[in-house]
């Protein structure tokens, strides 16, 4: 059974200061994610409006998985973007909400 895990990157020793994310070398990191994204690893990805890195939605197997494929990224390699690996819940919110307007998320979960 595959899981979701959310993958945040952020500044590493390697960013380069005071340079925007447009300006860091992430070409590489693009093609990296863009060959996951062709096998269905990643699903949704795209940096910060803020220049303070990036996040994807990943899915695999085991978050050892998920380390393994992100460890070979050259943004991590060459030490621009350091990185956090979260497994994740989603919750797709229409799945609670009823045409009456009671919403079942609210009452499972005593908001």
């Amino acid at each position: 059974m595959k899981s979701i895990f959310l993958v945040i990157f952020r500044p590493g020793s390697g960013w380069l200061p005071g340079k925007p994310l447009a300006e860091q070398p992430l070409g590489d990191h693009v093609k990296h994610h863009l060959g996951l994204f062709e096998k269905g690893i990643v699903k949704f990805a795209g940096p910060f409006t803020d220049d303070t890195g990036g996040a994807a939605v990943m899915e695999a197997s085991s978050l050892e998985e998920i380390n393994g494929m992100i460890s070979l990224d050259p943004a991590v390699t060459n030490k621009v973007f350091a990185y956090d690996i979260h497994p994740w819940s989603l919750i797709a919110g229409e799945r609670y909400i009823k045409p009456s307007g009671a919403n079942d998320f609210e009452a499972a979960h005593g908001v």
